[in-house]
């Protein structure tokens, strides 16, 4: 057959189902597994294969024309129908997924298809379609694009979680490759070092790590790529005032890259190191404490000792003959040895806060002044001095000769340290000490305090010696030419006061020690020196208790009180003084005590308990080591009256008669 025959043929057969092409149609139809339909070409459906009664279970002949759009689920009938008409319009191929409804009652869904059959002219003859159960198809779909939703659901929200732990992290997150680029930073840089993250980006890791810590950052750096994960590696990072923050890094590596995450460690570095400090300091205090508590101690006896031989020597040099020279000067030498001795024990109750201070109102910048003339004896002409006083300066209250000692120590101490000359300066201002400052300086008060400043030009010095330079007996000078004691007895004396002591000196820059004494509060005029005045002496008709516990001290002080010409009666302890003053407390006018007294009754006890009997008794107290019974913050207690060992027969005697005479 040629071509025209076989079309002609297929052309019969499409077009009418009744003929013997129609049975063999049916045949194929009902042989396959697909439901197979067909129309005539407006559309009017005339044929249905055996599968699609089967499928809907319904009559033969029931979905012919336009019953078979009963068939479609209500949702899909608009649509299916739509579709049809633009096939039948237009001639395209019909294709359309609905839900027809299966016998069981039951939508499943289905496959429509169809294509149109034409004859020799082209006009459509007829269209065949098919309809083919994909329920099966249709649910794996919904399962997989369920299980795609909730895989990008979960995709989604583990990018929210990364996301957000990125946004809101607190610590430094950080992706570098291996060229040490770069790559990402996250937001935290701009909290915590100020630098927007996208202006890092493409730089070096390197560019904002202080200078000192760059060589161990990059050998760190460089062993996180190769060898281990860094843990706790700790270095500086630039802020952008300009300032360096501690980081300490962990860091991982995946791929060729290094994820580096960066905590703010500056507090805790700086708690450390405040702790350490402060550490140091209770050090450094409890050891001059102890070292304050051994001097003073040793003062202590050793005054008594010194008191013997001055008070010894003294009677020797009244008693000896004018022509008896050889012996009165070697007498003479002797009690200016001692007298030096005792300068020394001064210093040592000075460092260790035992010496009894005598304050009053003092102007720093009058005594400076004052002091002009012994500074530049004691300096000599290769220094000079400069002095920059301060107007309005406040009023302090100290011991003025003690402050002038100290100004003379530390002028000495600065001449020795400019052997070929240079220049001193003395400077004074008004200063305030706040919290901050007291927070890193043992034993200061926050307040306002009066600076003096004492400032060389010298050879200075290092650290080593500066942490030392306090220290009773410390001396970088070279034997015989210093004690030691003169730092240490300003530091005491400073302390003692209620304020504080600052040195600062680098080698070959030489020193400045700044003095901080405390604001007098209250205006008040300096008062004047006295006048010295000539031994006097006293009277049979006076009656003086001598209360010393050494027998050779009590023994000097009997002696130069009746050589004065007073009545003395002794004792060697508190009890015993007791009992005199219980038998002659009417005829006692004065009571000359030491301090510290053996037995747990001393001085200031006897003085209480004798006081309860005799209210108008009079007291002298004598010691060579301030106790807590009459000093109390290096001051005297109000009404007190100290004479201090050791003491020469003319202190002794006008001392006397300045409390018998008082009213």
């Amino acid at each position: 057959m040629d071509g025209r025959t076989s079309l002609a043929n297929e052309t019969d057969v499409a077009g009418n189902l009744d003929a013997g092409g129609g049975d063999l149609f049916r045949a194929i139809a009902n042989s396959i597994d697909q439901m197979v339909w067909s129309t005539r070409p407006d559309g009017f459906h005339d044929y249905y294969n055996d599968r699609w009664y089967e499928f809907t279970g319904v009559p033969a002949g029931s979905t012919d024309g336009e019953g078979w759009n009963g068939m479609f689920h209500p949702e899909d009938q608009e649509k299916a129908w739509a579709v049809w008409r633009q096939s039948l319009e237009t001639g395209e191929p019909y294709r359309i997924e609905y839900r027809l409804r299966h016998r069981s009652g039951a939508y499943r869904w289905v496959l429509g298809r169809a294509q149109p059959i034409r004859d020799a002219s082209g006009r459509i003859a007829r269209w065949f379609g098919t309809c083919t159960d994909i329920q099966e198809i249709v649910d794996a779909r919904e399962v997989l694009a369920r299980s795609r939703d909730e895989l990008e659901a979960l995709v989604a929200e583990r990018t929210a979680d990364r996301d957000r732990f990125w946004t809101n992290s607190r610590d430094l997150i950080v992706l570098v490759d291996a060229q040490n680029v770069v790559r990402a930073a996250s937001p935290s840089f701009e909290t915590i070092l100020g630098h927007p993250p996208r202006t890092l980006v493409g730089l070096s890791s390197l560019d904002l790590i202080h200078p000192d810590d760059a060589p161990s950052s990059s050998e760190a750096l460089s062993e996180a790529f190769e060898k281990a994960n860094l843990t706790d590696f700790e270095n500086r990072y630039r802020h952008a005032d300009g300032s360096y923050r501690w980081i300490s890094w962990h860091t991982a590596r995946e791929g060729d890259y290094v994820y580096g995450y960066g905590r703010d460690v500056t507090a805790a570095r700086c708690q450390a190191e405040e702790l350490a400090t402060a550490q140091d300091l209770l050090r450094q205090a409890q050891k001059m404490e102890a070292v304050g508590q051994l001097t003073g101690g040793v003062a202590h006896d050793f005054n008594n000792l010194l008191q013997i031989i001055t008070g010894s020597l003294d009677l020797i040099l009244r008693r000896l003959p004018e022509d008896e020279t050889r012996l009165r000067r070697a007498a003479t030498n002797a009690m200016t040895g001692a007298t030096r001795a005792a300068a020394l024990t001064h210093r040592l109750l000075a460092f260790s806060r035992r010496q009894p201070l005598q304050p009053r109102p003092v102007e720093v910048n009058r005594l400076v002044t004052g002091m002009s003339e012994l500074l530049e004896r004691s300096l000599g002409a290769t220094i000079s001095i400069e002095t920059v006083l301060a107007g309005g300066l406040w009023q302090v209250e100290a011991d003025p000769n003690q402050l002038e000692n100290a100004i003379l120590n530390l002028a000495v101490n600065a001449r020795d340290a400019m052997p070929d000359g240079g220049r001193l300066t003395i400077e004074t201002g008004n200063s305030h000490l706040d919290a901050g400052y007291a927070h890193h300086h043992a034993e200061v008060t926050p307040g306002q305090y009066v600076l003096l400043s004492v400032t060389d030009t010298g050879t200075g010095m290092d650290a080593q010696t500066l942490s030392k330079v306090f220290e009773p007996f410390f001396t970088t000078k070279e034997v015989g030419k210093g004690t030691g004691l003169g730092l240490s007895q300003v530091y005491g004396f400073v302390k003692q006061s209620g304020g504080h002591v600052k040195l600062y000196s680098e080698p070959g820059q030489g020193t400045s020690v700044k003095i901080y004494l405390p604001r007098r509060l209250t205006d008040g005029a300096q008062e004047e020196e006295e006048a010295a005045q000539i031994v006097p002496g006293g009277s049979q008709r006076e009656t003086i208790l001598v209360l010393e516990d050494d027998e050779a001290v009590r023994a000097y002080s009997v002696e130069v009180l009746r050589d004065l010409g007073y009545g003395v009666v002794e004792a060697g302890d508190g009890p015993a003084a007791l009992r005199i003053l219980a038998e002659q407390g009417e005829r006692i006018d004065l009571l000359f005590t030491d301090v510290v007294l053996p037995g747990g009754l001393d001085g200031a006890e006897v003085t209480r308990r004798a006081r309860a009997a005799l209210p108008d008794l009079k007291v002298l107290f004598t010691t060579g080591y301030a106790r807590n019974a009459i000093v109390h913050q290096g001051r005297l207690d109000p009404g007190v009256a100290l004479l201090t060992k050791p003491f020469t027969y003319a202190d002794l005697a006008t001392r006397v008669r300045d409390i018998l005479d008082a009213p």
